[in-house]
């Protein structure tokens, strides 16, 4: 089963040509090529891995913030202060994307002699899937995790104004074997991107997933769109994004909940915060023992006895693993409003759209 659903009318588009389609509009904002590279790489990877909600689906959103609304396309993050083990990065108003992997690299550096370290960011935006962040660390046998703030869109519990955000959390943990776990969540049933997803679909949304405008639970993805997303664990859910968001935002010294705007308004510029930590494994144990044990605990959850109904049960990250490995071989699906964007995006600056019709 999918990530997300997908339809027999989204056409599909091999991954190494969306990429260099997305870097190409990214330069025609202004980005250098190896920005607009790694941006393109954090939405197409989203798109691999089936989160569509921070895929390609965001270029023109990105066109408009990098062209329109005030990002600074041109920016290089940089460390401001560095006590030990702990960072931090002023992204300088550059794309979230920018200043969230620049600051993932630095901790990695640092953990590498200190165990674990810390870049806490400021002067950023929007960044895309929590992630891609989160993996970074890895390929170094390192725990990677990340977090940022959001745009507030649910209530505290028990209120109806929109004043905390979902600010997720994503810690990734590396395996022998197995597919890397990987959780990426945020504290809501679900998030705009994915009801926007829905939305372009005509599909109505899972129910436990939002509030319309009123306050109502609903499984209409146009009216959750203009009303408030539900806290998962009700008031643990809101607990858990103030605590996230706190750590990416008041730490650093970003904007916090409305501070950083609203869904009508949209962002400050330059208001985010984000959090991102790295823990080296070998400084408290033997990577290959610690890989191992991780490897049992997911065989153990892969043999356990399934519910009537279910085929396959997933440590986090399985699925998306598996989707991202399909994806590679026959294609990104793209839904038609997500490539009317992409169409429009390009053909505005001058740039051939040929290969989003090729399968």
């Amino acid at each position: 089963m999918p990530v997300y659903p997908e339809s027999e009318d989204d056409q599909t588009v091999g991954p190494a040509a969306l990429r260099s389609l997305v870097q190409s509009i990214f330069q025609y904002c202004g980005m250098s090529a190896g920005d607009a590279l790694l941006l393109s790489d954090t939405l197409v990877t989203a798109d691999l891995r089936g989160c569509h909600s921070h895929g390609v689906l965001r270029v023109p959103e990105y066109v408009k913030k990098l062209t329109v609304d005030g990002v600074d396309p041109k920016a290089a993050p940089a460390v401001v202060a560095d006590q030990g083990a702990a960072l931090v990065i002023d992204g300088r108003n550059s794309m979230g994307q920018i200043g969230c992997v620049y600051a993932m690299r630095q901790a990695i550096e640092r953990a590498q002699q200190s165990g674990v370290a810390i870049s806490s960011v400021r002067g950023s935006n929007h960044c895309g899937a929590m992630a891609y962040f989160a993996m970074m660390p890895l390929e170094h046998n390192m725990i990677g995790v990340a977090t940022t703030n959001s745009l507030p869109t649910m209530a505290p519990w028990g209120g109806r104004e929109k004043i905390v955000g979902i600010n997720p959390l994503a810690v990734a943990i590396p395996t022998g074997r197995e597919h890397p776990v990987v959780l990426d969540t945020s504290f809501s049933g679900s998030s705009h991107g994915k009801i926007r997803v829905y939305h372009q679909k005509g599909l109505p949304i899972p129910a436990g997933w939002a509030f319309d405008g009123s306050g109502r639970p609903t499984t209409n993805a146009a009216e959750a769109i203009d009303g408030l997303l539900q806290p998962i664990g009700g008031y643990k859910g809101t607990g858990l994004a103030m605590i996230m968001g706190i750590l990416a935002s008041v730490l650093s010294g970003a904007c916090y909940g409305t501070q950083l705007g609203n869904m009508v308004d949209g962002p400050q510029p330059g208001g985010d915060g984000h959090f991102l930590m790295a823990i080296n494994v070998s400084a408290f144990e033997d990577p290959e023992r610690f890989k191992r044990r991780v490897d049992k605990i997911i065989r153990q959850i892969h043999d356990s006895e399934r519910a009537e109904g279910v085929d396959k049960i997933f440590a986090p990250g399985g699925l998306e693993a598996e989707t991202e490995q399909r994806h590679k071989q026959t294609g990104i699906p793209l839904d038609a409003i997500t490539h009317k964007g992409l169409v429009e995006c390009a053909e505005a600056f001058g740039i051939d759209v040929s290969v989003l019709s090729h399968s």
